[in-house]
């Protein structure tokens, strides 16, 4: 056992966010256990481990506990053989009070106990399908592209969250746990059990801004500046996207350069929709990045399920693939809600559906009457939404 304790300070803070404590990790050892303790009701500390060959897992504040061992791991940590060496528990310095804030890190090297298997849960029925049109050989597909499980601080499994998932008749999701790809691993099994696709996805998340990574494509530095998360997505097939970008102590603050290619403009924080901050938001970042949502899901007693809103994503098939080539091409849509108005975009047309009396309004000012419950517009450059007599956005299209 060896520990650690000391006393963070504001000075330390902004000294660096992240402190390193070494833990050396002999041959064959068979796991290591960490044990962080502070008062929560006072500050807020992140909790991570690094081997030394890099990332092995990461909780932030959800957890203060965490084992690795060669074939099980704490979720949200990487199970595998334990190289010898020096290792480095990681305590990120979210919150510290002005007048300090004890810590104290045990570290254990041996076997941990593995946790109970877990209990599959029973499938539910898929609600029926909504068949948007679209060209033909390709379909409108409903997702969410935000959502959270036990890997990071979420309440459900993976299986948990794929059944939820079909529940709410939803055609992919993607799982994007906190600063850790410890889920990928279990989402092509669940996803094939309950009938839904599982999109691979990891939320980059710092105290200034956080950003979605969607593919396999390894994890991604969440230390490292952002302008470097485009460059390795980019590098290895995958797509970024700014999340909440006006959502509270979490909205975007990093500095940025180079846009990546999505925004989650529609975010559950949206909750007066007559407020035009996210939409001037995106005009004012960049008119041509593609406009996603998301539910940010973490748990059945949040008063918002997977699906609101809705991404919708014009595809050619089913697949991870084609969804990512879908995104890439900025074929989406965002709803409120798998049903109620959507308004789609093919080629040069514009088709609201279900959304008569709104307004199609657009970046220039226009605005069109809607006239019935499928109408068709030109379709203008750049951002458009339909809106009621209110101003309150029902739904947008890049």
């Amino acid at each position: 056992m060896s520990v650690h304790s000391g006393v963070f300070t504001p000075e330390d803070r902004a000294d660096a966010v992240y402190r390193y404590l070494p833990v050396d990790v002999p041959p064959g050892c068979p796991g290591v256990t960490i044990e962080l303790e502070y008062d929560a009701a006072q500050g807020a500390l992140d909790l991570g481990c690094f081997g030394p060959a890099g990332f092995r897992g990461w909780s932030g504040g959800a957890r203060r506990h965490a084992s690795i061992a060669p074939t099980w791991a704490t979720p949200g940590y990487l199970p595998g053989e334990l190289a010898s060496g020096e290792w480095q528990v990681v305590l990120g310095l979210h919150r510290v009070p002005a007048e300090g804030l004890p810590w104290r890190v045990r570290v254990g090297l041996g076997a941990p106990a593995p946790p109970p298997a877990p209990v599959l849960p029973p499938l539910p029925d898929r609600p029926p399908p909504r068949s948007l049109p679209a060209p033909r050989g390709m379909r409108w597909l409903a997702g969410d592209l935000h959502a959270h499980t036990v890997h990071s601080d979420g309440e459900l499994t993976v299986d948990e969250l794929a059944a939820l998932a079909v529940a709410q008749g939803l055609d992919f999701l993607a799982v994007t746990d906190h600063n850790t790809v410890s889920h990928h691993a279990h989402l092509a099994a669940a996803g094939a059990r309950a009938g839904v696709l599982l999109l691979p996805g990891q939320e980059v998340t710092t105290h200034r801004g956080h950003a979605n990574a969607f593919g396999a494509m390894g994890w991604i530095d969440f230390r490292a500046p952002a302008e470097d998360w485009v460059e390795h997505v980019d590098r290895r097939g995958g797509l970024l996207s700014i999340n909440h970008p006006l959502g509270a102590d979490c909205s975007w603050r990093q500095p940025m350069v180079r846009r990546p290619a999505l925004a989650e403009i529609w975010h559950w924080t949206w909750l007066d929709r007559r407020w035009g901050g996210p939409m001037a938001w995106w005009q004012a970042w960049d008119a041509s990045v593609v406009p996603v949502g998301g539910s940010d899901f973490h748990r059945l007693d949040q008063g918002r399920l997977p699906g609101e809103p809705t991404t919708w994503v014009l595809v050619d098939n089913g697949g991870v693939d084609a969804v990512l080539a879908g995104l890439r091409a900025g074929r989406t849509a965002v709803s409120a809600g798998r049903h109620g108005p959507v308004l789609l975009r093919l080629g040069d047309e514009l088709l609201a559906l279900d959304a008569e009396g709104a307004l199609l309004a657009d970046s220039t000012g226009g605005r069109r009457l809607v006239r019935s419950a499928r109408a068709s517009f030109v379709a203008a450059p750049g951002p458009q939404w339909l809106e009621d007599g209110q101003t309150a956005i029902l739904a947008i299209c890049g």
